[in-house]
């Protein structure tokens, strides 16, 4: 049975000024009345931001909801909190909902933090004494324990999300239902967050999870929408939605490079998976092609093909280009293609982005760069930590003088590291 249902649900809103007498109120709702459209149910100023949006959420899910600002995310999440009302379709919930929908929603500002943790579990019917029992937990986990006992308008917008999460997330929910205000927390805390949903869903409390943070979708959802103008674009696979999301809002040409059309230019790029299917969805430790196709107006020599790979977040991933190996592709003219081929795929599931570029013999000047136009996703079986994979084995000396060879259990391991603090330095590639 599922745990959320939402089915063909539609909602408007309306644009423009807000009447506040009876004498402009009047001509406005008769003017309004004349200009209504029978066929779409909306007047001009009207506009709808949710639109025939399906989906179903079990426990144990996770669904994710992404898309670009203004798409009709959080729009979504309140109406499944009943903040707003539907203007048609069906939305049902069975069982608790913890939510965190807006920084300080529900929260009472003249209300002590450690008075708004009991106001908020009395709204989701919970006895004081069972509030009472977590609440030694809730504060821990917001870290605000400090202030518990200041109201909570004098709270950073911050500290405001510590609190809003820890109460949602430890009042025995049924449904978790959070935006991305969690975004204003810092890095230590959204990891505190994210491994408190791996633990409910663990439990089998389905998770609705609205973020901006692309990778953080890959990791903890099972699976994802894409909302674009208040409808489903794309619905299935966390990593496939992202790709979709990234592909439709990719900017071709770099703001760098002006490629010169009676030269040479960049006519497409293609990911190719080891069948030679193009494919947004990789696996780690699986081959990966990345073919260049070029067109050059007139003969160009001795230019190098480059090709950066980041991550969503930015972190610079790998800069390869052929100058730096040796790799000489003499005098182009016409069309071709050159192939960057990639027996494993040293990288852990996430979202990221290739940069291609052209340049001179010199490896200098771009003749032509299209930066972070294409989008792709690694999965792994495993759930892995970091941007790299390191092939590595364990190695066990039980008892032994460290002088002393004695005996030895060697563990290969096919996982990766924890995660790893640095960013990796970018030395080449095509320097986006």
């Amino acid at each position: 049975m599922a745990a959320v249902v939402f089915e063909g649900v539609w909602k408007k809103f309306r644009r423009g000024e807000r009447h506040d007498s009876l004498r402009d109120l009047v001509p406005a709702l008769v003017s309004r009345l004349a200009r209504r459209s029978p066929a779409q149910g909306l007047a001009d100023e009207e506009f709808w931001a949710v639109r025939d949006v399906s989906f179903e959420v079990r426990p144990g899910e996770a669904l994710g909801i992404i898309g670009p600002n203004g798409a009709g995310k959080s729009t979504i999440l309140k109406l499944l909190t009943k903040i707003l009302r539907s203007t048609r379709g069906r939305i049902e919930l069975n069982g608790r909902v913890g939510a965190l929908i807006e920084v300080a929603a529900g929260f009472h500002p003249d209300l002590t933090g450690r008075e708004n943790v009991y106001l908020q579990g009395a709204i989701m019917g919970m006895a004081r004494a069972e509030i009472a029992r977590k609440f030694d937990a809730i504060v821990d986990f917001s870290g605000v324990e400090e202030f518990i006992d200041t109201p909570v308008k004098r709270y950073s917008s911050g500290m405001n999300a510590r609190l809003g999460f820890a109460i949602a997330g430890h009042l025995d929910p049924d449904i978790l239902l959070i935006d991305e205000v969690l975004s204003v927390g810092d890095v230590g805390f959204q990891e505190k967050c994210v491994a408190r949903m791996r633990e409910l869903l663990a439990r089998g409390v389905p998770l609705v999870f609205v973020s901006h943070n692309l990778s953080a979708v890959v990791e903890l959802c099972t699976r994802a929408i894409l909302v674009e103008r208040g409808t489903v674009r794309f619905d299935g696979r966390p990593a496939e939605a992202v790709a979709e999301f990234r592909r439709a809002r990719r900017d071709p040409i770099a703001s760098g490079a002006q490629p010169d059309t009676d030269g040479i230019r960049i006519t497409d790029v293609q990911l190719l998976q080891a069948d030679g299917d193009c494919s947004p969805l990789f696996h780690t430790g699986q081959p990966m092609t990345v073919q260049v196709h070029y067109h050059a107006g007139r003969p160009v020599q001795r230019p190098h093909v480059a090709i950066d790979i980041h991550g969503v977040d930015g972190i610079y991933c790998a800069g390869i280009n052929t100058r730096m190996d040796d790799y000489v592709l003499g005098t182009l003219d016409g069309d071709g293609r050159v192939e960057l081929v990639i027996p494993k795929l040293a990288l852990l599931p996430g979202c990221y982005t290739i940069s291609a570029g052209i340049l001179d013999a010199q490896g200098i000047r771009p003749l032509d760069l299209q930066s972070r136009a294409y989008p792709f996703s690694v999965v792994s079986e495993r759930r892995d930590f970091g941007c790299v994979y390191l092939e590595h084995h364990w190695r066990h000396d039980a008892g032994l003088d460290a002088r002393s060879p004695g005996e030895t259990t060697v563990a290969p391991v096919a996982c990766a590291p924890r995660r790893l603090t640095a960013a990796i330095a970018g030395v080449g590639g095509a320097r986006t």
